[in-house]
């Protein structure tokens, strides 16, 4: 990911999908200064529970099963550095820059919002660690969604207190020294800060982004992919007729349906072949509406509650400066995300699954008309028997990932904590399950141009899709005779999850938007 030259302003509980998808490229992110009065007032409240001898979570008493466990006042910002080294308990291999600035920019944006009691050099510190590019280096591994990531935002918090280890310039080092490099200083917490810091679904939430961002550029990519096996093949338009939607009523299958006609208009292939005997195509073709809509309706449902939940307050417990109140609860359950990412997992699954199946139909010859295998010398050629296999082998390995990590629990913390979320594994898996997704949609890619390419006749496809064809041409020449096809499939697959064909003459235009600005 390459560095953004870029100023935001967030506004804490406001944040959009555009300025989050700004962040995870590199903006620099900048708050109101209109906020740092309420942030204030949250800290100072905290202050005056303790001068009041108020007994409250996390602030003067143990954590967890602990809770009913008093701290002596002179104890209060010790047991908050403890609580940030203790939870370090992370493994696995360590998030990617993208994601760590992601949960930089959203744990900083939910403390502005002035309900966590911590003070204004906390949130100034996120913020500056992320615009000097002093990234932790959290594990990915260690977290159940409740009580909040716990583990890898306390390899986050680490870093801010001078521990821990950070990325800074590309080089992992000690945390305090990544900040003395960067020109900045640890903060010493307070009480409340340490737990703020630690509690909340930023993790899995920025997870969850990432993984819808992805699935984003897969799908559409993969309505390209569709549109140019249909032609391939020359099918049949008509299923793309809005009359068969509207009747049904399906909001995602309508705009789908939509989209698909917007991308074959001006087709001079289905002209050629108006007279066509064939009556209907497989399913693979003509059921893409109702199967693409689904997947366009959970992406947008799951576009919502991300929304929600990344401009969400997560942590506990909620300082209430109106009341003086310290609240309890447990908006640090993830579940809402954990059913997200589930949805998400289906949708992507089922993207790739019906991609491969249109890959297994072009190189079907009894099924397309096409050359067996899309090559034009069979036998003494394989073309791509053996992309297609590859394919499979992507979508039955997103299938065992798509299975639900939501409805299954493990208690933790001697059973206080007793009914947990796992979001965080059920998020994490979205960005490999993409990764899948993407290589099978550019096989799809490349069968699909080939396909085209065998045709002898001299029609052309729409203007939309005729440049997406060009694109994938400059990229990888036509299979005329075997070669080795991984660097192919890595070429396309770039394009793909770069987003590279959406910015061709007439694509964006012409395809649905998941995320809402």
């Amino acid at each position: 990911m390459g560095a953004m030259n870029k100023t935001i302003e967030i506004k804490p509980g406001k944040a959009s999908h555009k300025d989050w998808k700004a962040v995870r490229d590199g903006a620099t992110v900048m708050l109101p200064e209109t906020i740092w009065p309420g942030v204030e007032r949250s800290a100072a409240t905290v202050q005056t529970m303790l001068q009041n001898d108020q007994t409250v979570y996390g602030v003067n008493t143990g954590f967890g099963k602990l809770a009913n466990t008093c701290i002596n006042n002179k104890d209060l910002g010790d047991l908050q550095r403890r609580i940030v080294l203790s939870h370090c308990a992370g493994t696995g291999p360590s998030l990617c820059e993208s994601v760590t600035r992601l949960i930089l920019a959203m744990k900083a944006a939910s403390l502005a919002r002035g309900y966590s009691g911590v003070w204004v050099p906390t949130i100034r510190l996120l913020l500056a660690m992320l615009e000097r590019g002093v990234l932790p280096v959290i594990p990915s591994q260690g977290s159940v969604g409740a009580s909040g990531d716990l583990a890898p935002l306390a390899h986050m918090a680490a870093v801010l207190i001078g521990e821990g280890e950070a990325c800074y310039k590309g080089v992992v080092m000690p945390g305090n020294i990544a900040l003395q490099k960067a020109g900045l200083e640890p903060v010493c917490l307070v009480a409340k800060e340490g737990l703020a810091l630690l509690n909340g679904t930023q993790v899995s939430t920025a997870l969850a982004l990432e993984g819808l961002y992805g699935a984003e550029r897969v799908f559409k990519a993969a309505m390209l992919a569709g549109a140019l096996s249909v032609e391939a093949v020359r099918g049949s338009h008509a299923p793309f007729d809005e009359r068969i939607h509207f009747v049904r009523g399906q909001p995602g299958q309508i705009t789908v349906a939509r989209s698909y006609q917007a991308l074959l208009a001006g087709s001079a292939i289905v002209v050629a072949h108006i007279d066509c005997k064939k009556v209907q195509d497989p399913y693979c073709l003509r059921c893409q509406p109702q199967v693409m809509g689904a997947i366009f309706d959970v992406l947008r449902t799951v576009a919502r509650t991300l929304d929600i939940e990344a401009n969400g307050v997560t942590d506990n417990p909620l300082i209430f400066t109106d009341t003086g109140e310290a609240l309890s609860g447990g908006n640090f359950h993830a579940e809402p995300v954990a059913f997200a990412a589930d949805q998400m997992a289906l949708g992507i699954c089922e993207t790739g699954s019906m991609s491969e199946r249109r890959i297994a139909m072009l190189t079907d010859s009894a099924l397309s008309g096409l050359p067996a295998f899309l090559t034009p010398d069979p036998g003494l050629n394989s073309g791509f028997m053996i992309a297609q296999v590859s394919a499979a082998a992507l979508v039955s390995e997103n299938k065992q990932m798509a299975m639900p990590a939501s409805v299954d629990s493990i208690p933790t913390s001697a059973n206080q904590e007793d009914h947990v979320s796992m979001a965080t594994h059920g998020a994490r898996r979205l960005l490999a399950m993409v990764e899948n997704a993407a290589n099978v949609i550019g096989i799809e890619l490349l069968a699909s141009v080939q396909g085209l390419d065998l045709h002898t006749g001299s029609e052309r496809s729409s203007p939309p899709l005729e440049a997406v064809r060009m694109r994938v041409r400059a990229e990888v020449s036509m299979l005329d005779e075997d070669r080795m096809m991984a660097p192919d499939i890595a070429a396309a697959k770039a394009l793909v999850t770069s987003g590279a064909l959406l910015s061709l003459n007439g694509v964006e235009a012409a395809l649905p938007e998941v995320c809402e600005a």
